[in-house]
């Protein structure tokens, strides 16, 4: 019985994760494109990456792990986005430079690192 409360659980964690996940690329992806019409493409999607951290810390936090956010968490939630920021950027510019567009660019590397994006931040906020 437990072990079925323990997989429900986690269950709907996924999901969880899905939904601020689908929000925060969105907003990630909308920002990208929108500022590079104006900026170098790595700096808008750095910036994107940014803004979409700070909800996804929150909204992960309160949400998804129904943890109370932390300055430990904050921490811990840094040092796996900044690992999970250096696949985006590695990732992203091998994209570009195997010569997809850069509007599709972004896209596979979402489906790369979205898989270990959860496994970093489950550890950290439900440590």
């Amino acid at each position: 019985m437990g072990y079925n409360v323990l997989s429900r659980e986690r269950f709907f964690e996924l999901v969880r994760f899905a939904i601020v996940g689908v929000i925060a690329t969105l907003v990630h992806y909308g920002l990208y494109l929108l500022l590079k019409r104006w900026i170098n493409v790595s700096v808008s999607y750095t910036i994107g990456y940014a803004l979409s951290f700070l909800m996804n810390f929150w909204l992960s936090n309160v949400f998804t792990f129904r943890t109370k956010p932390s300055m430990k968490k904050g921490v811990g939630f840094g040092v796996s986005h900044v690992i999970n920021y250096l696949l985006h950027i590695a990732l992203l510019n091998l994209f570009l430079w195997v010569g997809l567009p850069s509007n599709l660019a972004p896209i596979p590397v979402f489906l790369i690192v979205v898989p270990i994006n959860f496994l970093l931040v489950r550890k950290v906020l439900k440590s």
